[in-house]
């Protein structure tokens, strides 16, 4: 099965997949999760991007037991311990993650991206944008993937993460 995909936009890929009727799971047992690190990048391993790769966040949808990661290589959907452990090494410790849970709906509701994240200093595109446009109005990017401030959902460091 396709779904709305394009690279380095897993935050508005997820947007979309948090709609998609084509999923075998109730919107409202949908998560969303987005991941960053303790020290602003964490390793993930299979990952279209490389393996392993530094990303500043990501985005994935949580569902009974599985992960709609729309970039990894180990599958789709993927078995919630598949995932973490072939994403996640503790090898990488200064790389640690860090989730922020929130509700499919809320996701919904509340992200907006002007895409100004991805666009340099000079004002060119660090990677081609999507053909569609940008989701909501301003930007709320920030907020979510700042798991010091308190903000929708629930973060959790990996333990509590691979707990839940």
């Amino acid at each position: 099965m396709e779904f709305r995909y394009w690279p380095y936009f897993c935050e508005e890929n997820l947007w979309h997949l948090c709609a998609d009727e084509r999923l075998p799971v109730p919107v409202e047992e949908r998560r969303v999760v987005l991941i960053t690190g303790v020290r602003g990048r964490f390793a993930m391993r299979h990952q279209r991007a490389g393996s392993p790769v530094l990303w500043d966040y990501h985005v994935v949808l949580r569902a009974r037991g599985q992960i709609w990661d729309l970039d990894t290589t180990l599958g789709l959907p993927v078995d919630f311990d598949d995932w973490l452990s072939g994403s996640f090494l503790p090898a990488y410790r200064d790389f640690v993650p860090r989730f922020r849970v929130v509700d499919a709906a809320v996701y919904r509701e509340t992200f907006a991206s002007d895409r100004s994240h991805m666009v340099g200093p000079d004002g060119v595109p660090l990677k081609p944008h999507p053909p569609w446009p940008p989701i909501g109005a301003g930007m709320t990017l920030p907020r979510f993937i700042d798991m010091d401030q308190a903000y929708v959902g629930d973060v959790l460091d990996l333990e509590r993460f691979r707990r839940s």
